[in-house]
């Protein structure tokens, strides 16, 4: 079933407000890079923890395959995670209108509708 022309005409002008939007542009084109240091580390640490976690199931050792999971959990975190000095800029914010700002309530689907709500009330005076 094809969109209405309305419909067709609201998905493009959400397709636009997405792209314009520098929070969402700047976290899908980060330059931040995985470090291979810390990717090699954590290899290292999950297949420790991997040869832990299968002898101390071998040797019955209850402790010694906790220990093994954490180490492996922790090597999948290093491996993952980014650098702590390689924080993304803030990009620079748009000027706000003068109405105060509403209150937060709600999660983001929410915001979503009433952001909705609002640009279908101005574009209907």
């Amino acid at each position: 079933m094809p969109l209405s022309e309305y419909e067709q005409r609201v998905l493009s002008q959400m397709e636009q407000q997405l792209r314009s939007d520098p929070r969402l542009v700047s976290t899908f084109t980060s330059e931040q890079r995985y470090s291979g240091r810390r990717l090699a580390l954590g290899t290292l640490a999950v297949l420790a923890g991997l040869a832990m976690l299968v002898g101390g199931v071998a040797a019955s050792l209850v402790w010694l395959g906790v220990l093994g999971f954490v180490a492996m959990l922790g090597g999948v975190m290093l491996a993952i995670s980014k650098p702590r000095g390689a924080a993304p800029k803030a990009p620079a914010s748009r000027p706000r209108s003068s109405r105060p700002a509403a209150p937060q309530r709600g999660g983001f689907m929410q915001r979503l509708e009433e952001r909705w709500d609002r640009r279908r009330d101005q574009r209907g005076r």
